[in-house]
């Protein structure tokens, strides 16, 4: 194995900032391009070798002595591994997924880690709606079983605040990049050393990845019967069959989380296939609410064709461009579905499988994000009720279909 293709990665960022979403995504992409790489994840190390608690936050004071050297030993044990790892010519690229919050930490990284390059990756996102949610994700580790959800959430912000006060963003490092986690936007860098594979690490820290993302319109509610648009009508009875069918079909597909619109259909239609998941959890955003159709809210298209006729011939003329007066358009749409998106990978932490249940204008705006389409069109993608579309969507392949179920 070449000696000179081998690289430390070190992630740098303060708790559920996103560092071992990103660590997951870089090691699946260079592995999948014939590079082999290991992670090495402190907080694994540490529940598998410290058997005591360590989810109370006190054990992350940095005034704590006795957590304070636990905490060292095993980010030395990470480092010898990773050392080993490469050392031996059994891997090419060791990744590093810690905190690496303290300017003594990366001092000692670069002293440990000699012989190969050293790259720096801070992930940073304060997006405050993330965060809780990101939060939430964290105290499903088995860590905090002995918890309540509010007891838990406030160890894991004591723990983050501990961090801050540790916490020197990169500045001086040799080689390094800052990673907007949320939006997937380099926002500084500096390499002053050969990086192995940097071109295609900087294309996999800036490219939208799903692996399987199903993007499902809601089940048929009341509305949908009077061909009214807006509203929170809840489903039908054929629509909560849809929506068990649904359920049906997606019952032995690992779907840990389900993103909805904060509208009662979509959250309706996902209850049915959560209930049938082994863990399951319904996240509503509301940048996957429906088109606010302002003035129109809640009236039939034909009604508007014939109490508001001027309304009704701007839209037929310029569909993706047009905004209800008081409301939206597909074009106004954009900035909030885009936002969505970046939040739903955000949250899916890099998961198999991602699942949307949303609106008709909704998905067919999620689904121009990936696959292109003009303007114009995007506002007469088929969008059904009684079947979804499944994307996958890498630097390496790109599948569009519609499926039944």
């Amino acid at each position: 194995m070449d000696h000179h293709n081998r690289l430390y990665i070190a992630m740098v960022g303060l708790p559920a900032r996103g560092k071992s979403t990103i660590a997951s995504k870089l090691r699946e992409n260079l592995v999948r391009d014939g590079i082999k790489a290991r992670i090495f994840n402190n907080g694994n190390l540490r529940r598998r070798y410290i058997r005591k608690d360590t989810s109370y936050a006190e054990f992350y004071d940095p005034s704590n002595q006795d957590g304070v050297g636990l905490r060292e030993k095993i980010a030395f044990m990470n480092m010898d591994m990773a050392r080993r790892y490469l050392e031996s010519g059994k891997g090419q690229v060791a990744i590093l997924d810690a905190t690496n919050a303290s300017l003594k930490r990366r001092k000692t990284l670069v002293q440990r880690l000699q012989g190969h390059p050293l790259l720096f990756i801070e992930c940073i996102n304060n997006d405050p709606e993330i965060l809780e949610a990101s939060i939430l994700r964290k105290i499903d580790l088995n860590e905090f079983q002995h918890l309540s959800a509010e007891e838990a959430v406030a160890s894991f912000k004591k723990r983050i605040h501990y961090y801050q006060s540790i916490y020197v963003p990169l500045s001086d490092e040799r080689n390094f990049v800052k990673l907007d986690s949320l939006y997937n936007r380099i926002s500084a860098e500096r390499i002053q050393d050969p990086i192995p594979h940097y071109d295609r690490i900087r294309d996999f820290l800036v490219t939208d990845t799903v692996k399987h993302l199903y993007v499902i319109r809601h089940g048929e509610t009341f509305f949908n019967l009077e061909n009214r648009i807006g509203g929170d009508s809840e489903l039908t009875k054929k629509g909560v069959w849809q929506a068990e069918a649904l359920a049906a079909h997606f019952q032995h597909k690992k779907i840990p989380i389900i993103f909805t619109s904060k509208r009662v259909r979509t959250i309706q239609t996902a209850q049915p296939i959560q209930a049938l998941q082994a863990c399951c959890t319904i996240i509503p955003l509301p940048e996957f609410n429906e088109i606010d159709s302002g003035i129109c809210e809640c009236m039939s298209y034909e009604e508007i064709r014939l109490k508001k006729p001027e309304v009704y011939r701007a839209r037929q003329a310029d569909k993706y461009h047009y905004v209800y007066p008081q409301g939206e358009g597909y074009s106004t749409m954009k900035d909030r579905i885009d936002l969505g998106i970046k939040k739903a990978l955000y949250l899916s932490c890099n998961s198999e499988n991602i699942m949307i249940i949303g609106h008709r204008a909704v998905n067919r705006m999620v689904l121009s994000h990936f696959l292109y389409r003009r303007q114009e069109d995007v506002p007469y993608i088929y969008m059904p009720q009684d079947r979804y579309y499944h994307i996958v969507a890498t630097q390496d392949k790109k599948l569009f279909e519609l499926r039944k179920y």
